[in-house]
C-alpha cells in the first residue's frame, strides 16, 4: 500500500490504526443461497428446542477423508515447561469413510466404517439405525442435502419405513447439525493428534474413542438463540450487497 500511495509506510499504518483497519487479518465466511433457509432453519432449531415425544432425534453425516497419518520421528509428549510436539511430515496410509448419528436426547455415537460415501453405504448405515433403535418410536434425522442422503434408493426404503423423518438443513448451513460438533471432537482428540501405521490402526483408535466416550456420553445441547442468528445473517447480507453494488459501481465508472 505505501508502495501504491507513495506514502510512508509509518504514514500507512497510522492511518489504518486510526480507522481500526487491520488488513492482514481475514475472516472466512459462507451465506447460504437456500431459498427455503428460514423454513428449514426453523425446522431444525424446532427439534433441538422442543423434541417430539415418543420420538429420537437423530443428527446424521458421513465424514469421509479420515487420513491415517504416520509422522516420520515420535513426538515429545506434554512436560513441565514445554508442550507437546510432533513432526510437520508424515507418511499418507489411505483413509477412511465414517457414518456416525448422535443422539441428541442422550448424546451417545453410533457410528460405521465405510469404504466410499455412495448410496449404498448411507442405506445400510439407515438400516443399522433401524435395527440399534426402539422400532415403537419415530426417528427424526437431521442431515446435509448431500445428493447421497436423497437417493431413489434411499428414498424407496425410507417410504417403506414411515417412523424415519428427515429434517434437512440449508444448503451450506452444515453447523446447523450437531454432529459436526463431534465430529470436530474426533479430529482434534484422535485423527490430527495421533500417527497411525495403517488405516486400521486409525480405525481402532477412533473406536476405542467412540467405547469411551459413549460410557459416559456429553450431550451437545442447542443454546443459541435463533433469532439473533437470524439477524447476524440478514446484517452479513445487506453488507455484502453494499460491497457488491460498491465494486460494480467502480467498474462501471473505470468503464
Amino acid at each position: 500500500m505505501a508502495r501504491h500511495s507513495g506514502l510512508s509506510r509509518s504514514a500507512v499504518q497510522r492511518i489504518w490504526a486510526a480507522n481500526d483497519l487491520k488488513p492482514h487479518r481475514t475472516r472466512t465466511f459462507k451465506l447460504s443461497n437456500d431459498p427455503q433457509f428460514e423454513a428449514k432453519f426453523w425446522d431444525v432449531i424446532g427439534l433441538y428446542l422442543d423434541p417430539p415425544t415418543r420420538a429420537i432425534v437423530l443428527c446424521c453425516d458421513e465424514k469421509s477423508q479420515c487420513q491415517a497419518l504416520e509422522r516420520t520421528q515420535p513426538g515429545l509428549p506434554l512436560g513441565q515447561g514445554h508442550v507437546a510436539t510432533r513432526t510437520h511430515d508424515y507418511y499418507r496410509h489411505g483413509t477412511v469413510t465414517l457414518f456416525a448419528v448422535l443422539n441428541y436426547l442422550n448424546g451417545k455415537i453410533l457410528a460405521e466404517r465405510a469404504p466410499r460415501h455412495r448410496h449404498q453405504e448411507w442405506l445400510k448405515f439407515l438400516k443399522t439405525i433401524d435395527s440399534s433403535t426402539p422400532s415403537e418410536v419415530d426417528l427424526h434425522l437431521i442431515l446435509d442435502n448431500y445428493a447421497t442422503h436423497k437417493h431413489p434408493k434411499v428414498m424407496r426404503w425410507l417410504a417403506a419405513h414411515p417412523r424415519f423423518h428427515l429434517h434437512f438443513t440449508p444448503t451450506s448451513a452444515s453447523w446447523l447439525n450437531l454432529v459436526e460438533r463431534f465430529f470436530r471432537d474426533l479430529s482434534q482428540d484422535v485423527i490430527l493428534s495421533g500417527s497411525f501405521g495403517s488405516t486400521n490402526e486409525l480405525v481402532d483408535a477412533i473406536w476405542g474413542y467412540l467405547a469411551e466416550r459413549n460410557l459416559k456420553p456429553q450431550r451437545y445441547q442447542w443454546r443459541a438463540d435463533g433469532a439473533a442468528i437470524l439477524e447476524k445473517i440478514h446484517r452479513a447480507r445487506e453488507a455484502l450487497a453494499r460491497s457488491q453494488k460498491i465494486d460494480k459501481d467502480k467498474s462501471e465508472t473505470l468503464h
